[in-house]
């Protein structure tokens, strides 16, 4: 007889045989195999997750001693650079008896030794005569009227150079004093 509301058949109307073979048919489930299995990849994997945390946390150490000596070496170069303007600048102070032309020879190479320190080290000058005056790389000491200017220089322009400013790796180290055009 069938069920009236699934239309399968009841199990007293099944097959007698047909328990009976699928019992036959399966294996006996081994749980306590499997558990064991599952227990050794479980334990596997927290060895795997514990030797990379493990891992991280010396990458973590190494990457912070690693800023650190860049921070405290990092003018190394810079001062390495510098050592022959210091190293000349003394030399000139031993000179028994200068005379004017020795001493402005000397000044010259000097600060050649200097500029190529700092085109070494990536500081560049700010020279920005005739240019627009921009407040991030130049401070302003004074403006001038701009139709009194020889050259003639547009307003809002640079029109002398009070003193240089320096850039280091596109960041100002110091701004260039200028005088201003004023329109």
């Amino acid at each position: 007889m069938a069920d009236p509301q699934t239309d399968h058949p009841t199990p007293s109307e099944s097959e007698p045989g047909a328990d009976a073979a699928a019992g036959e048919s399966t294996q006996p489930i081994d749980l306590a195999g499997e558990l064991a299995a599952a227990q050794r990849k479980a334990d596997e994997f927290y060895d795997q997750f514990v030797r990379a945390q493990a891992e991280m946390q010396n990458i973590r150490r190494r990457a912070q001693e690693d800023i650190a000596k860049a921070h405290k070496f990092a003018i190394e170069g810079f001062a390495e650079s510098l050592l022959p303007v210091r190293d000349s600048l003394e030399m000139a102070l031993t000179v028994a008896a200068p005379s004017v032309d020795s001493l402005r020879e000397g000044v010259s190479a000097t600060l050649r030794q200097l500029a190529s320190a700092f085109e070494k080290n990536r500081v560049l000058e700010i020279n920005p005569v005739g240019e627009k005056f921009d407040p991030n790389r130049h401070q302003a000491i004074s403006t001038v009227p701009a139709a009194g200017t020889q050259p003639p220089v547009a307003p809002n322009h640079v029109v002398t150079v009070l003193q240089k400013g320096y850039l280091i790796n596109e960041r100002v180290l110091r701004p260039a004093m200028v005088v201003v055009a004023q329109g």
